[in-house]
């Protein structure tokens, strides 16, 4: 023990050297544990704004990535707002486009679409191609053709494709909430393709369709073609007026599991297929 003891004796100085030594030691422990800088000052994203940058990030992404998903020429003033959520615009860039539209204004221009918007650069490049802008569109007055009335007499009778809130407001029967309502709907639908579908606004009367007839037909068509609808996709189909995406998906898959569509008819089977509007239908698909 004594051997031990002696071994282990250490003088006064070399147990301040040790103490030194191990008080270094948590010193530099200190120094690699903590950080003393601090933290440099680095400006905030909100999340709202983060998810519109990934998401038209995304979408660029699925547009160069799908070369075989062509988009399809289109006049913007016509677009859906499901079209434009997957050409990748935000809800806030639909949303400003649709109010601009509300109020019977028009876009001539890719360059005036964008400032309509807010989209970016990168997103306009990729889109702005497909964009087709008619005579009728960039010079945005009604437009109107001479016909004979009943009695003989030559008469005038406007677009309805392009007219007003306040050209409507004046056919006998249609009160101001119409005439917004009629416009509202064929914005919605990319414009009328035939006068049927003026049956399909919400209060407006077979007798009051007649009087609008009396002064309002279609001169000019949307720019969309007839799509087959045995090759068309998904979100193709579900941008089609009275479909949503849930009964385009019952339709491709009832068509894959058919394999194809022969007759409008037989789309009766499928449940919550709108039957009733087939001759409507038939003005965006047909059978190829």
């Amino acid at each position: 023990m004594k051997l031990l003891k002696s071994h282990f004796a250490l003088s006064r100085s070399q147990q301040n050297g040790i103490f030194v030594l191990v008080l270094l030691i948590i010193i530099f422990q200190a120094i690699l544990l903590f950080d003393f800088y601090p933290p440099s000052e680095t400006q905030s994203i909100p999340e709202s704004q983060m998810l519109v940058y990934q998401r038209q990030l995304d979408s660029l992404k699925n547009i160069q990535a799908k070369k075989k998903d062509t988009i399809y020429p289109f006049n913007p003033n016509f677009i859906t707002d499901f079209k434009a959520y997957q050409l990748g615009m935000s809800v806030e860039e639909i949303d400003r486009f649709l109010a601009y539209r509300s109020a019977d204004k028009w876009v001539n221009s890719a360059v005036e679409f964008q400032k309509v918007t807010g989209i970016s650069d990168s997103l306009l490049r990729l889109i702005s191609a497909s964009f087709r802008f008619p005579n009728r569109i960039q010079k945005p007055v009604s437009i109107k053709a001479g016909v004979k009335d009943s009695s003989g007499t030559s008469a005038y009778v406007t677009d309805l494709n392009s007219a007003s809130a306040e050209d409507l407001i004046k056919v006998k029967g249609v009160g101001e909430v119409l005439s917004r309502r009629i416009v509202k709907y064929r914005q919605s639908i990319g414009g009328f393709r035939n006068h049927i579908q003026l049956n399909d606004v919400y209060g407006l009367t077979p007798e009051v369709v007649q009087n609008i007839l009396q002064s309002f037909q279609i001169l000019t068509r949307p720019d969309s073609e007839v799509r087959n609808i045995n090759d068309i996709t998904v979100s193709e189909l579900a941008e089609i007026p009275y479909f949503n995406y849930e009964l385009a998906l019952k339709v491709i898959n009832y068509r894959k599991l058919h394999e194809g569509i022969t007759s409008f008819e037989e789309l009766s089977k499928i449940d919550g297929f709108p039957s009733d509007k087939i001759d409507r239908i038939k003005l965006y698909l047909a059978l190829q």
